[in-house]
């Protein structure tokens, strides 16, 4: 029995937060069938949280190689609150730089200022989505602001009625995106109508052209629980079919991915974050892992994801940041293999699948999906260390070129313990070419035997 003295002191100091009433919720029964609207934000909450922001130079490289990827809302930056943000967003002002069908999206608090010099750096853009934002948990309301709940939704409204105004002097498109920060630990009635404020005072609005997005600011409650509290908001919402309702998805908890998912089947039409999962603290949802998620269920997820190193390369060079090697889909470990069932059943299935007439669904064990489909090379498939079998070692073998069809089972069985004592000797893994020369050895040896 653990005898933890601590324990007691828990509950007195951590509260959960309180679930959404909601008996009848249909999410679990659901599955993801398209995708969402995906909106970037690495030039944004990803670059904000660089130990050293990105430069220029790269946050263009970045910008381009989201294009690439297919993304069609990019938050860039919030350009009342830098000089670097501010100069970025009239770069992309030039003619030249942002593709048509693009929109970009800038932050802004919920301040007057700070609204006036968002549009200043916003002029000369084509699509524009305006994203401001206040906080209304209980904590954010009670200890920073020292507002009520009327104050709370008296800043959201005068705010919004500043972008209004503002707005007829803009000469591109623009879209309303409004946040209640910190939505995960707001009372859920609270954050319904401040909602409802907001889309009051920006009425008439056509459809589409207001977003309400939901935050966990904080990645607070598991991922069932949020996605019941987006249910049960997008049931309650008034004019539900004329807005889009957005989630923006923490990782404090480890859980954003599930969270992001959870949150799409439970009514969101619009997913925030970044790649690889940059941002504050854990970070944001990995749009990456999301998008790959879905690719692997047959669901098309609009970006392009065929060239994941190329990909993940920009990432780490622009942002000083590092892809662990266990990270889903983009780690350099994700589609290696070291043990010897794991090798033997991959070897099996692949040469299965080659000798099919029509390859049908990607169906090999281990392999969730097909790593030339991503840019992955099918070399990094199998590597042999110590905890390798015969099955890994025929793999290396074949790939090399060498036909193993007429090899008995029990010569391939002696082969790979022979690796495997190299292996340990060495303490390291072996490449292709160890290997091959052992085989070369052996085969003279045996040779020189039976003369």
């Amino acid at each position: 029995m653990i005898n933890n003295q601590r324990t007691g002191s828990v509950p007195q100091k951590y509260a959960s937060v309180r679930p959404v009433d909601l008996p009848d919720r249909t999410w679990p029964s659901r599955i993801i069938e398209k995708a969402p609207r995906f909106c970037s934000v690495d030039l944004r909450d990803g670059n904000q949280a660089l130990v050293i922001p990105m430069e220029p130079e790269k946050k263009a490289r970045m910008f381009r190689t989201l294009i690439q990827m297919g993304f069609r809302e990019i938050e860039v930056g919030f350009p009342s609150a830098s000089q670097p943000d501010y100069d970025f967003v009239r770069w992309l002002a030039d003619p030249n730089v942002v593709p048509s069908g693009t929109w970009i999206q800038i932050l802004s608090q919920a301040r007057s200022h700070l609204i006036e010099r968002s549009f200043e750096a916003i002029q000369g853009l084509d699509q524009v989505i305006f994203h401001v934002y206040n906080s209304t948990s209980p904590a954010q309301r009670e200890y920073v602001f020292q507002k009520s709940r009327d104050e709370v939704i008296q800043i959201a409204v005068d705010a919004v009625r500043q972008i209004k105004q503002l707005r007829s002097g803009f000469s591109g498109e623009m879209i309303l995106e409004y946040s209640p920060e910190s939505f995960s630990a707001t009372e859920p009635e609270f954050a319904l109508e401040i909602t409802h404020a907001v889309m009051e005072e920006w009425a008439p609005f056509d459809p589409e052209t207001l977003i309400i997005n939901l935050p966990s600011t904080v990645e607070v409650t598991t991922p069932n629980l949020f996605a019941d509290q987006i249910e049960w908001f997008c049931r309650n919402l008034n004019n539900r079919k004329d807005v889009i309702i957005s989630v923006h998805p923490h990782n404090d908890r480890g859980t954003a991915v599930a969270a992001a998912e959870m949150s799409l089947l439970a009514g969101a039409d619009r997913l925030e974050g970044t790649l690889f999962g940059n941002g504050e603290r854990t970070g944001n949802v990995d749009l990456v892992t999301v998008g790959l998620n879905m690719f692997s269920q047959g669901v098309d997820p609009g970006i392009d994801y065929s060239n994941l190193p190329e990909i993940r390369q920009v990432y780490e060079q622009t942002t000083g940041m590092t892809v662990p090697p266990r990270q889903p889909y983009a780690g350099e470990l994700v589609f290696t293999a070291f043990s010897g069932s794991h090798q033997d059943a991959i070897r099996k299935s692949l040469n299965a699948r080659k000798n099919r007439t029509e390859p049908g669904i990607w169906d090999i064990p281990y392999l969730p999906v097909d790593p030339a489909d991503i840019g992955r090379r099918y070399e990094k498939y199998i590597r042999i260390n110590s905890q390798s079998g015969k099955g890994g070692v025929a793999y290396v073998l074949e790939d090399q070129g060498l036909d193993l069809s007429a090899i008995p089972v029990r010569d391939l069985m002696d082969f790979a313990s022979l690796v495997q004592s190299e292996a340990e000797s060495k303490g390291s893994e072996l490449d292709a070419l160890e290997i091959l020369n052992l085989w070369s050895r052996r085969k003279e040896g045996n040779a020189t035997t039976a003369s």
